[in-house]
């Protein structure tokens, strides 16, 4: 359901989603990490920057920055760089513009010609919309970024969603690839495994759609008449399984870095292109050969076959790799000091990039920082000042590879392993009214409770109860379900590299604009946000739950909550074991960790909220903070996974063949489905060792606040 409340008038804007906020306030009392007086003034803050955001200004924010595509590398998406820096300069931030010159080879022609009764070429232009401007602007090139360039061409064959259970299903079939032009649809994994999957196995070119039945007229009616996906639509994307510039794979990407070349990589060398549903169903509706299996068929009005032909496909891509392979690109910093530990830092980012005017894709979340920003300098010039820095971070890139906030992860490698607090990523904030968040369960309890605070915009009490409403969630005694960060986004770099606690959050609803031409401003004021008010309550959230860390005098993290999250991962652990025919005994040992953490950090709650209720020093606080900055830091590995050396915390990443999907313990289940019952175990012995230091690390922390003469 889209959310469809409107204003009538501006004041209504700026008055209707705060109204019963005091209620939402004397609901409640304690905050984790605050004595009991700090907890009430800390509300009162808090509210202070719930008030702060504007429904109308968001919307100018929004039209501003998403007024023409805006790729990166290019003119364009320098001006949103300019744009930002403005903003914050103005609200009296501290700003800093950070550039690095990465590997951002820009395509300069792509054909596709189709060869079979006839030859002709297709249209691979998203067609302009009369009642949209943005959409009748030069787009970027229906090219994958970071796609290979060259020529391919052969039998067109369809490969389902590319997945590499699709493939086994190929080779039951005894269908192969190897010399063909692949077909295969979005979804079910990352674009870029499906390119790495075709290239194994021999395909010369891959073309990928989005089928109706996901995101287009199956689904509902289409733009502009409807949020879906015309048939024209194309889905951009990257299509390189990594993070960070692929040249300097490590380190940040400045000056006389040493460089790999583009062959030292593992960047695709096959042209791979997006297309239509529209070009697609030219291909494939005389496409014959093996007949499908009953699941594979889509939305489209024709006969799904798998082929191989007889419809042949000639695939060319032209970039400019040889010319200008390397781009600058532009990170956007703004800084609020905090009064007392101005070296401890709360982050929180987004990317400014696209694949188009990007209004959702993250235009949405680049106006929900600078309205969180914007609520947070007003209070600073009134005097309410946050403890802790607040960084507030627009990256470039990201659609290419997280490029941007992993390279400023790599160069601010030391300052962000000593003082960096957390980290609260804000991709796609708002395209309809349904909340949904997730991240490091160590920071669920405190992003459920500021939630109870934000007024649902369109009047259903608090965002937390609308939450539940749309989830379902009945019994009291549950939560609802939040997503874990496997990987996907710029908390990647953060998270992923270092181990530094995570949150997101964003409202969502139906949406077939993904990536397309069709990401606009009109777009977004007719189905995905009308009045711009959900773009506001992120950015509520994102300023109270900023100064919450910020403000803290205790850090609030849950471990308690992280190790019984922890705990539901052992059973698939046992079963991998089992269907392995390998000893499970290591499953025991883990969990006795994780059960060692559980009660470090339930004593470490109990002791935390005592002290601060008596009163304790503020060198006490600082060791407790401290210590409390190890402990999941405890689980990032400098050698990282095996699989993948730059992701280096064994608690979450992205399955390494599916790119979207988390895996939980990635270093132990990957040692299961990969190598050998020795390398498992010592998967195993290591994580246990990592669940116990940080169990010791809440220990120090607790006795920190303890202490005689404290």
């Amino acid at each position: 359901m889209i959310g469809r409340f409107r204003a009538v008038a501006r004041r209504s804007a700026l008055l209707v989603p705060l109204a019963g906020a005091p209620a939402l306030l004397s609901a409640q009392s304690s905050i984790p990490g605050y004595s009991p007086s700090a907890a009430y003034a800390q509300r009162q803050l808090e509210q202070a920057a719930i008030a702060g955001p504007v429904a109308s200004r968001a919307k100018a924010h929004s039209a501003a920055l998403s007024k023409e595509p805006h790729i990166a590398g290019t003119p364009a998406q320098k001006r949103t760089a300019d744009y930002v820096m403005a903003q914050m300069k103005a609200m009296g931030l501290e700003t800093e513009l950070r550039t690095y010159d990465v590997w951002l080879p820009h395509a300069t022609s792509v054909k596709i010609t189709r060869m079979h009764r006839d030859t002709s070429a297709l249209d691979l232009v998203e067609p302009p919309i009369a009642s949209d401007p943005a959409t009748q602007l030069p787009q970027y090139l229906t090219v994958n970024g970071s796609s290979g360039a060259g020529v391919g061409e052969g039998d067109v064959v369809f490969v389902n969603f590319g997945l590499i259970e699709d493939y086994a299903t190929l080779d039951s079939l005894g269908v192969s690839v190897k010399g063909k032009v692949v077909l295969s649809r979005y979804g079910r994994s990352f674009r870029g495994i499906k390119a790495r999957e075709a290239q194994k196995r021999g395909a010369v070119a891959l073309l990928i759609y989005t089928d109706p039945l996901d995101d287009g007229f199956v689904t509902g009616d289409v733009y502009p008449e409807g949020p879906m996906r015309p048939l024209q639509g194309v889905q951009r994307g990257s299509v390189f399984n990594g993070a960070g510039d692929p040249l300097t794979p490590g380190y940040a990407s400045k000056g006389n870095a040493p460089r790999l070349t583009p062959d030292q990589t593992e960047l695709p060398r096959i042209p791979v292109v997006p297309i239509s549903a529209a070009n697609a169903q030219a291909l494939l509706s005389e496409v014959r050969g093996t007949d499908i299996p009953r699941n594979w068929q889509g939305g489209m009005p024709i006969r799904y076959h798998i082929g191989a032909g007889p419809v042949r496909a000639r695939v060319e891509v032209t970039t400019d790799a040889a010319t200008a392979g390397t781009k600058q690109i532009f990170n956007t910093l703004g800084y609020l000091r905090g009064t007392e530990f101005p070296d401890q830092y709360v982050y929180i980012g987004g990317h400014r990039d696209s694949w188009g005017p990007g209004a959702a894709d993250n235009i949405s979340g680049t106006v929900s920082i600078l309205e969180a920003a914007n609520a947070l300098a007003d209070m600073a010039k009134k005097g309410q000042r946050p403890k802790r820095t607040i960084v507030f971070a627009t990256w470039d890139a990201e659609e290419w590879g997280l490029v941007g906030s992993s390279e400023y992860v790599e160069d601010d490698s030391l300052r962000l392993k000593k003082g960096a607090v957390a980290y609260l990523n804000q991709d796609v904030s708002a395209q309809g009214s349904q909340f949904g968040g997730g991240g490091s369960p160590s920071m669920r309890a405190a992003l459920r409770d500021v939630v109870k605070s934000v007024p649902d915009p369109r009047g259903r009490g608090s965002v937390y109860e609308a939450w539940r409403l749309t989830t379902g969630t009945r019994v009291d005694s549950l939560e609802p379900a939040m997503g874990d960060p496997g990987g996907g986004s710029d908390f990647a770099g953060f998270y992923n590299h270092f181990g530094i606690p995570t949150a997101d959050w964003g409202f969502g609803g139906p949406a077939g604009t993904y990536h397309s031409a069709y990401d606009t401003h009109a777009w977004m004021e007719k189905f995905g946000d009308p009045g711009f008010l959900y773009h506001a309550a992120s950015g509520r959230i994102g300023a109270a739950f900023a100064l919450r860390l910020a403000n803290a005098e205790v850090l609030p993290y849950d471990y308690a909550e992280f190790a019984r999250t922890m705990r539901r991962y052992l059973t698939p652990v046992e079963r991998g074991l089992t269907q392995k025919g390998w000893a499970t005994a290591g499953v025991g040992t883990l969990g006795a960790a994780i059960t060692k953490l559980e009660s470090a950090a339930t004593a470490f709650g109990t002791a935390r909220d005592a002290a601060l209720e008596k009163g304790v020093a503020k060198p006490a606080k600082d060791a407790a903070n401290a210590a409390l900055l190890t402990v999941e830091r405890s689980f990032a590995r400098d050698r990282g996974l095996k699989s993948r050396p730059w992701y280096r915390t064994l608690i979450y990443a992205s399955d390494v063949d599916n790119g979207y999907s988390s895996m939980v313990f990635p270093g132990v289940n990957e040692a299961i489905r990969y190598g050998t019952e020795a390398e498992t175990n010592a998967e195993i012995t290591d994580l246990v060792q990592r669940f116990e230091a940080a169990a010791a690390a809440l220990d120090t922390a607790r006795a920190a606040l303890t202490a005689p003469g404290r």
